[in-house]
């Protein structure tokens, strides 16, 4: 499905500059100011502060066959296939 986000914009709450990537949403967990999403091919996109998980580049390449996603209150754990 689709992703629709509202609140604080630090925290999570404007998706705009990742919404064009919110396609076939499968899964969404929050940390304290930042969400993950687990698209359907098994990739994931995050947003929000940086600080709370909302930047996963380091890890994108890994972030592959994502079943699911945990969060706490300012990081993500992902279990993959």
């Amino acid at each position: 499905g689709s992703v629709v986000t509202w609140g604080n914009p630090n925290y999570g709450g404007d998706s705009s500059q990742v919404q064009h990537q919110l396609k076939n949403v499968q899964q969404i967990s929050g940390t304290y100011g930042a969400f993950a999403a687990i698209l359907a091919d098994g990739t994931v996109v995050t947003w929000g502060d940086p600080r709370c998980g909302g930047d996963s580049s380091r890890v994108r390449d890994q972030l592959r066959n994502v079943q699911q996603i945990s969060g706490t209150g300012s990081a993500f754990a992902a279990i993959l296939a």
